[in-house]
């Protein structure tokens, strides 16, 4: 179980420090129907991931029996993060430039519940970024020979830490709305400006360290 959860580590804070989806949050948070769209969006996040986690771990990818499948699906993730890396430099926005953010972050306001749970699965399932970084955490769980129970707690462990950046606004918010409304803000304007190189950093570290997890289980 711990080499399990040691190896998923790395790739939950991948999946965690994502801006795109905290800035999301934030602005349901912001919006008139703020409780039960951040609550919704949480739900669609943690249900994107764990499905994920679990269609992987169903097809065996990564398992005892099948190391080379797992190594070559980590290769090919890492090397498309270094080229998404490298995409994400060179779009930063310039001195000066006000960064764009996608469009449908002005229409936030007029989301409804099922809208904000049905982004969130989006962000978190279909994401590539999210997408591979899930399913390398999945291989790794089943690369460790658990049982089904250990590969439900391993997999919960994985999908909490890699939504914590998400529960703590929602929950904070709803705890205390005041206290949290400019500490919010403030996140959000930080990455919204910072989030090309943000995402750029992020990338070039996965992709450094899935592929070579995936060199090593090949090469194994």
């Amino acid at each position: 179980m711990g080499e399990a959860i040691g190896g998923v580590l790395g790739l939950a804070a991948g999946v965690a420090i994502s801006p795109v989806p905290i800035i999301a949050v934030i602005l349901m948070l912001f919006s008139t129907r703020a409780a039960v769209n951040g609550l919704s969006f949480l739900l669609g996040w943690i249900g994107g991931l764990a499905l994920v986690s679990w269609i992987v771990l169903a097809i065996g990818l990564g398992s005892p029996d099948d190391a080379s499948g797992g190594g070559v699906a980590k290769v090919v993730i890492g090397v498309l993060f270094l080229l998404l890396a490298l995409k994400q430099w060179r779009g930063r926005p310039g001195e000066g430039e006000v960064p764009s953010m996608p469009a449908w972050m002005g229409k936030i306001d007029r989301f409804t519940p099922v809208k904000a749970c049905g982004l969130a699965l989006v962000l978190s399932s279909v994401n590539p970024k999210n997408l591979g970084l899930s399913i390398a955490a999945a291989s790794s769980i089943g690369g460790v020979g658990l049982s089904a129970a250990g590969e439900a707690v391993a997999v919960a462990v994985y999908v909490f830490l890699a939504s914590i950046t998400l529960i703590v606004p929602v929950v904070g918010f709803l705890a205390g709305r005041k206290a949290m409304t400019p500490v919010l803000d403030n996140m959000k304007d930080w990455l919204t400006a910072n989030n090309a190189t943000v995402m750029a950093v992020l990338f070039l570290v996965l992709g450094a360290k899935v592929l070579g997890d995936g060199v090593t289980l090949l090469a194994s």
